[in-house]
């Protein structure tokens, strides 16, 4: 099986203050990775440096083993990288179904197959991106980045601030696209263990600089190096 991702000793932050340090990251075709640490350890810089919105001081990104850290975003995303921003950035004053056709590429997804995934928003779909709970904004925003059919999916804390069941909702759906859909997807998230029991590798971050990398299945088995890493680290 290919590389979705490589990053090697990538070193990039804001202007000239570095907040990631030599990171090194392997994601497989197909695959899955939760990327975990404490608030401001550099797990959003991460997954802005991936789709182009950091400054890039050193290092290399590949993906689908191309070159790609000097490509401005919108080439990144045309080539297959699809983004779910913490800020969501749904357009508040376009309906639902214009959020999602705005963001239309060539491919596999299509309004009716983010509509089966998402029956919420097909309810909603004439409703304004101001006039839909966090919740629907938020599969908005994870709809709109499929409408680009992407290989893979970047998810910066998706669950965060929403109800138990609409948590348990996108949980489901990011579980389907891993193992149904078969996309790669990296996913930032607070809750260690919902994280963990979604996706198949663990990446855990601190002070800028991986900790940990290695089966989810293997700190799930261990609480206790898991707070270690995790809360301590």
């Amino acid at each position: 099986m290919g590389k979705a991702l490589q990053l090697t000793r990538v070193r990039a932050g804001y202007g000239p203050t570095v907040v990631l340090e030599d990171v090194d990251l392997s994601l497989s075709e197909h695959g899955s990775l939760a990327v975990l640490g404490r608030n401001g350890v550099g797990k959003t810089t991460l997954l802005a440096t991936i789709m182009g919105h950091t400054t890039f001081h050193a290092g290399s990104i590949e993906y689908q083993e191309r070159p790609i850290m000097r490509l401005p975003v919108y080439e990144r995303s045309r080539l297959g990288i699809g983004y779910v921003p913490q800020t969501r950035d749904v357009f508040p004053s376009l309906s639902v179904e214009e959020n999602l056709r705005v963001a239309a590429l060539p491919g596999r997804w299509t309004v009716e197959r983010v509509y089966e995934l998402f029956p919420r928003l097909a309810e909603r779909r004439r409703h304004m991106g101001n006039q839909i709970s966090g919740g629907e904004q938020q599969m908005l925003a994870i709809g709109r980045a499929l409408m680009g059919s992407p290989s893979l999916l970047l998810l910066d804390e998706p669950l965060e601030g929403l109800a138990p069941m609409i948590v348990d909702v996108l949980l489901k759906v990011v579980q389907r696209l891993i193992r149904e859909e078969a996309l790669a997807v990296i996913l930032v998230e607070q809750s260690a263990k919902l994280a963990l029991g979604v996706a198949t590798e663990a990446l855990v971050l601190s002070r800028g600089r991986v900790i940990h990398h290695g089966p989810s299945a293997e700190l799930l088995a261990d609480p206790a190096r898991l707070t270690n890493l995790v809360v301590a680290g």
